[in-house]
């Protein structure tokens, strides 16, 4: 990782600074920043890097009930933690499709549970309404993670197997 390390902070401020970018609702970056945090960044600071990027849109976006906040944040330091579990080690389709599902779920019970308490009466059918209302945006979310992780691995990947396609043919040359 180390050889690495300045392309995945690298890629990890793009998307971050694409958070900032008219997009629609929850079609958004920070839950794909997130599982690629959890796969390729060390555990201990895998889940601080997309509440960085989060935070720093927020500052930027507007600010709204810590509440809230605190709920959205929680969601968003679950997806690295589902990004370590499933990817960090090995990837694969089903590893990537259970993360994305892992992270978009996980997101979309916290954040809206932060909803509940915050915009919608504390009953059994309050907290229904909300999430049966808030169902359209687990779609979007779940677009944007599928999206944005085919861009930050796909990325990723790619750039590593150019640079060492590059280091092995510079060595060729050398001989």
């Amino acid at each position: 990782m180390k050889s690495n390390s300045a392309l995945i902070y690298g890629l990890i401020v793009l998307v971050a600074l694409a958070r900032v970018v008219p997009h629609p609702w929850n079609v958004a970056p920070i839950g794909a920043l997130g599982l690629f945090s959890g796969a390729y960044i060390p555990a201990r600071v895998a889940w601080t890097l997309p509440l960085i990027a989060l935070l720093l849109g927020d500052v930027f976006l507007g600010l709204y009930h810590p509440v809230v906040m605190l709920f959205v944040y929680l969601g968003f330091a679950a997806s690295a933690v589902c990004g370590r579990v499933f990817l960090h080690r090995r990837r694969s389709t089903s590893r990537f499709g259970g993360a994305i599902g892992c992270a978009a779920l996980l997101f979309y019970l916290l954040s809206n549970f932060g909803m509940w308490i915050v915009y919608y009466p504390q009953t059994w059918a309050g907290l229904v309404a909300c999430y049966v209302n808030a169902l359209p945006f687990l779609l979007k979310s779940l677009t944007g993670d599928v999206l944005y992780c085919a861009l930050l691995f796909g990325s990723y990947e790619a750039a590593v197997r150019v640079g060492a396609g590059g280091r092995a043919a510079g060595r060729a040359a050398d001989s």
